[in-house]
């Protein structure tokens, strides 16, 4: 098992300021001068206008496009100030000109899908494991998308005309398989890469840096990190943003202000979040790969704070003896949450597909927190039993018609 330096993000700079400044400051630079410490959370849905050409005007302008409107804003389904200052700080953290906000992970990625089928590129090229409602939605074709599954060495034979992007997913959920991005976004030639970085966060790593030229998270995770948001959104170049504005205006998967007060409040304490629960991981992986009782463990060479380990003994067990760790599906809060993906977050996709992706019966997935790492360690030691001297038969749970994160 291979470990991160611990110092090895620490001093990841935007263009003129460091990742931690940026976290602090970003989306929040005008407020000093408005007499303001805290941003103001802009609630309204509708605006008040006396000059109805004007607003005629820049509905014009959004609907040719997808440009934020100059000047007052007109209806909360086109934008929030609220929700575009996070839209502003994410792209400033990861690198691009423009991130667009949805009401969570999946309406997200649906409307990057809706965007590039509308130009006639309904084809997608991925690569698992992904997340499995991602899966779920490609595989299905739910919306009118084609997918051709491939290893990051076929990318470039499996791209056709009609290619819209290409999908990865890098530490990947659940096994934290590790991509090199800019390989893969050499092998995408002139087709679009879209990489989710969910798991690994700007603070881990910057996609668009790499050569992606969109950058998908579930907000809702380490960017929230409370447990308490559901959201998602997309950090790309402005041509591309204008398109996500238009879809996002015309299907309604729009962002709450509310939520995009809390991302934005999540962003500040990003990077002391992210580094802390990754020290807590490391020290866990190397305690979990230690242990007999375990047969292998999943932990990224660029470190962070998700686990994927395999027991020998029935993951179902450990599930249900676990006390102070949480048993709960999603991820990147400030708690720690364990899940078995096989039955839950990776339950939608074909058994077949699942184990060939590496998400085998016996995987847990652990989100580490913040809570002090003896008694965490504590708590997964009595949760993992005695040791089992043969592998113990599984008995596969009802399956379920939804999963999640």
């Amino acid at each position: 098992m291979e470990t991160a330096s611990p110092g090895a993000y620490d001093d990841v700079r935007t263009a003129s300021r460091a990742l931690a400044t940026e976290a602090v400051h970003a989306g929040r630079d005008d407020l000093a001068r408005q007499g303001l410490h805290a941003p103001p959370i802009d609630l309204s849905t509708t605006y008040p206008s006396y000059d109805s050409r004007g607003e005629a005007a820049r509905i014009d302008a959004f609907a040719t496009d997808g440009a934020d409107p100059v000047g007052p804003p007109v209806y909360g389904r086109l934008g929030n100030p609220t929700v575009a200052r996070f839209e502003t700080a994410l792209a400033r953290l990861e690198g691009t000109e423009s991130a667009v906000a949805f009401a969570s992970g999946m309406a997200a990625l649906s409307a990057v899908l809706l965007a590039r089928s509308a130009m006639g590129l309904r084809h997608v090229v991925a690569v698992r494991p992904l997340y499995g409602c991602s899966d779920h939605l490609l595989t299905a074709g739910l919306l009118g998308t084609e997918v051709t599954w491939t290893d990051p060495a076929g990318i470039t034979d499996a791209l056709r005309p009609d290619t819209g992007l290409v999908m990865v997913e890098s530490p990947a959920n659940p096994t934290l398989a590790e991509l090199d991005l800019r390989a893969v976004a050499h092998a995408c030639g002139s087709v679009p890469l879209l990489a989710d970085n969910t798991f690994a966060t700007p603070v881990l790593q910057r996609p668009a840096e790499h050569g992606a030229r969109m950058v998908l998270h579930s907000a809702t995770k380490y960017l929230g990190g409370h447990g308490d948001v559901l959201a998602g959104v997309v950090a790309c170049d402005e041509e591309f943003a204008g398109r996500l504005r238009q879809i996002r205006f015309a299907t309604g998967g729009v962002l709450h202000p509310l939520a995009g007060y809390l991302l934005l409040r999540g962003l500040s304490t990003l990077p002391v979040r992210v580094r802390a629960a990754s020290a807590n991981a490391a020290e866990l992986a190397g305690r979990l790969a230690a242990d007999p009782r375990v047969a292998r463990v999943h932990y990224p060479r660029i470190g962070g704070a998700m686990i994927a380990f395999e027991v020998d003994g029935d993951p179902h067990e450990v599930i249900s003896r676990v006390r102070l760790v949480t048993p709960a599906v999603s991820l990147g809060s400030v708690d720690t949450l364990i899940q078995h993906p096989a039955s839950i977050s990776h339950r939608i996709v074909d058994a077949d597909d699942r184990r060939g992706a590496g998400v085998s019966d016996r995987l847990l997935r652990l989100s580490v927190g913040l809570e002090d790492v003896d008694d965490l360690w504590a708590d997964l030691d009595q949760a993992l039993g005695e040791p089992a001297r043969t592998p113990v038969p599984l008995r596969e749970p009802v399956p379920l018609r939804e999963a999640v994160r």
